[in-house]
């Protein structure tokens, strides 16, 4: 498995990582086996949040972590995002309290006494990004968390956050088809030592030809006449990828694999069969000849749609 170093500060991880998202309760032994193919493939870095499922997706990762696993399994995780208990999102909050209460109960739930990366979902409004890090920084103080991650922030936001204490990596969805990290935030990681941690690098499963249904229906890109372009869009990596000998879920992967040597990239897969599919392409080497093909067939900003509603996007700091 290649390894790589999020930012001068953060940690060794895999060159991908298994994003736990979509992992779904009523699917706990096919989800449980995911976990464990992944993690017997390499794929060691676990990225979950304390919302996916209300806490049932961090149990998922106590279950299926061995004796002995933990010390070489990576566990990124998110907080944030409040639920109510139907599941349905009802605000967000990064204050110090909340930042050291959700910690608890993330490491109650875990079944371990550290976090490898804690970081906040998105920026909270109402609570300085400088209060929010500060309080984590006390937790790793505390030897409770080893390393400070973000997500969907600006670059303005990282280089205020990375003052107060070191940043090991910015979580942002970045792919072939959504590239708006390339205005400023990758830029900033760069200058600032910062790794990047890129989820959605499958454009939510428009780059894997599978159907199109269920909680993503509601994404722009993935719905009417904007869906029928960017299928058609994808289309065009077709024949790039079977000429690599790869599929072009492989080749997207490999895409993004290839933007910088402090990239990793984040897979969602909900069977363990995806696993090895995933792990492949790495080894797939594009040329700066290749990387131009797939510029000319894919262009930054030719998909259509929005990543998200505009309610959700007006919230997103990383667009701004």
């Amino acid at each position: 498995m290649e390894m790589r170093q999020l930012g001068t500060t953060g940690p060794r991880v895999p060159a991908i990582g298994l994003g736990m998202g979509t992992m779904t309760d009523e699917h706990d032994q096919r989800n449980l086996d995911t976990i464990r193919a992944a993690i017997d493939a390499g794929v060691t870095l676990l990225d979950t949040a304390d919302f996916y499922g209300s806490g049932h997706n961090e149990q998922l990762i106590r279950r299926a972590l061995h004796p002995g696993d933990r010390e070489h399994v990576i566990i990124s995780d998110k907080f944030g995002s409040l639920r109510d208990p139907g599941g349905r999102f009802v605000g967000l909050t990064a204050s110090p309290a909340h930042v050291k209460s959700a910690l608890g109960y993330s490491l109650r739930r875990i079944g371990t006494d550290y976090l490898d990366i804690y970081r906040p979902c998105r920026l909270d409004p109402a609570t300085p990004i400088e209060d929010t890090v500060g309080a984590i920084a006390e937790m790793v103080e505390a030897g409770w968390v080893r390393h400070i991650g973000l997500s969907e922030v600006g670059a303005d936001t990282i280089r205020r956050a990375h003052a107060v204490h070191p940043i090991a990596d910015v979580q942002i969805e970045y792919s072939l088809l959504n590239r708006g990290a390339e205005r400023a935030i990758l830029a900033t990681c760069r200058e600032l030592g910062i790794g990047v941690t890129a989820y959605g690098v499958l454009g939510h499963g428009l780059l894997t030809g599978a159907p199109i249904g269920g909680e993503r229906a509601y994404l722009p890109q993935l719905t009417g006449d904007n869906l029928t372009a960017n299928l058609a869009l994808v289309e065009r990596l077709r024949p790039i990828a079977e000429a690599r000998g790869a599929t072009i879920p492989q080749l997207a992967i490999a895409w993004v694999l290839a933007q910088g040597e402090s990239i990793v990239a984040l897979v969602g897969a909900g069977r363990p069969s995806r696993i090895a599919a995933a792990v492949d392409a790495i080894a797939i080497t594009l040329t700066e000849d290749d990387l131009a093909e797939i510029a000319r067939a894919v262009p930054a900003g030719a998909v259509a749609g929005t990543r998200y509603p505009a309610p959700l996007m007006a919230r997103l700091d990383s667009e701004r």
